[in-house]
């Protein structure tokens, strides 16, 4: 039984003073009508409605569970404009989940312009480099560098990463630049843990791809750190392309061993349905979409 449905039966049926006048007001048969009304009186233990021939009136009971029944569908009237309400403009508290320095470098600044535009919505911003449940965490929307695996996601693509290894020009002056992942054996090695692993560096040509053990001089789980050691000619260090875009731009940091490199890593937001998108969240991809440029790949 739809308990809602058959509150709605009862209300109607007393409102309308019979059962095929509620039938037509509800867009229902006048039989389906009865079954509600008797499912919700088998359910409350009570007769709610006295039956004649020519005649439905409300019982004792029945008077006192429909000034209950009329605050249900009331309340339950305004919960439904409320949420259609936020469905079309922005309001509310929204969730956000980003990996931490790409929060930092682009999320951030993503939510201030939007808060500025929507400031009735109040928003959390977690930066975490793990990949979070959306449903179990209570996150609303999250930034995803990669290709996705799960299913239950929707998710819009935003733009696109490399993963690229890099040197400082001073560095690579004093030395060869790599010309295979194998000559990564002469160079001082700085691994960063938040964005590959610190035994091996994954790379690909002509669609085979390879592992490169390597031998870390410096390890650190921050890739922050391993960017300022490698500006400060510390070495070589693999790191995704949108966190070392403006060094490279600026000439702090020099791309080796491009024509090894995996093909380009998509970047996402991902939610968990599109069904009833709440403006909150669609407005949110709408303005990443027409301010924001993630594409990483062209330097």
């Amino acid at each position: 039984m739809d308990r809602f449905d058959s509150i709605a039966a009862f209300v109607a049926v007393a409102d309308k003073n019979g059962f095929s006048p509620a039938a037509r007001a509800l867009g229902v048969s006048p039989s389906a009508i009865t079954r509600l009304v008797s499912a919700l009186e088998d359910h409350l233990g009570v007769r709610l409605l006295q039956r004649t021939t020519r005649s439905v009136r409300l019982t004792d009971s029945g008077e006192r569970f429909l000034a209950r029944a009329r605050r249900i569908m009331d309340d339950l009237h305004d919960a439904e404009q409320i949420a259609e309400s936020e469905r079309a403009t922005p309001a509310g508290r929204l969730t956000v989940s980003a990996p931490l320095m790409f929060g930092r470098l682009h999320i951030g600044p993503l939510v201030c312009s939007y808060m500025n535009v929507y400031p009735s919505v109040s928003v959390e911003l977690q930066l975490v480099d793990r990949m979070v449940n959306l449903i179990e965490e209570g996150i609303d929307i999250a930034l995803r560098i990669g290709h996705l695996t799960d299913s239950s996601l929707v998710a819009r693509r935003m733009g696109a990463t490399r993963r690229v290894v890099v040197g400082s020009p001073a560095y690579l002056r004093d030395r060869p630049p790599p010309a295979t992942p194998r000559d990564l054996e002469g160079h001082r090695i700085i691994a960063s843990t938040a964005s590959a692993s610190a035994g091996r560096w994954r790379f690909e040509r002509d669609g085979t791809a390879t592992e490169q053990e390597i031998a870390p001089s410096y390890i650190t789980n921050s890739a922050e750190a391993a960017i300022w050691h490698a500006v400060r000619n510390g070495g070589l260090t693999q790191v995704f392309s949108y966190q070392v875009i403006e060094h490279v731009r600026a000439g702090d940091l020099t791309v080796v061993l491009a024509d090894f490199e995996p093909p380009a890593y998509p970047i996402h937001f991902v939610y968990p349905t599109s069904r009833l998108l709440s403006a909150k969240v669609r407005s949110l991809i709408d303005t990443a979409a027409t301010t924001m440029d993630w594409d990483f790949v062209r330097f």
